[in-house]
């Protein structure tokens, strides 16, 4: 069982960058891929990125490669996104998720945050 809290989202200009964090209860954690998803309203939720327990593969959307870091320190039981050069097309609610195999798909995800808001103003 892991529960994730994600947290870091809020309102920042084009441009402009965030860091998000979710951070991971249970022991299993370092075992789990890790992704990242978002969804604006009247859209369907959409992969982002996703992590190895390892770090050592990661994946990205096209529409947000080159432009954001996904990372985790499983000593801290944290996954990570950095976003930079953020587009107002960006804004979501963005959910991260934990999942067995490295996977796009949110059917192959067991596990799910609440949420956090990102804005971004043109």
């Amino acid at each position: 069982q892991v529960q994730l809290v994600e947290s870091g989202g809020g309102l920042v200009q084009a441009g402009g960058s965030l860091r998000l964090s979710c951070a991971a209860t249970g022991r299993a954690f370092a075992t789990y891929v890790m992704g990242w998803f978002r969804q604006d309203l009247g859209k369907k939720r959409e992969f982002v990125a996703a992590i190895t327990w390892n770090g050592a593969t990661t994946d990205y959307a096209d529409s947000v490669k080159g432009r954001f870091t996904i990372s985790r320190d499983n000593a801290k039981n944290t996954v990570y996104l950095q976003m930079n050069s953020l587009k107002p097309e960006d804004t979501a609610v963005y959910y991260c998720a934990a999942a067995r195999h490295l996977r796009r798909l949110q059917g192959d995800y067991s596990y799910w945050g609440q949420g956090t808001q990102v804005t971004v103003s043109s």
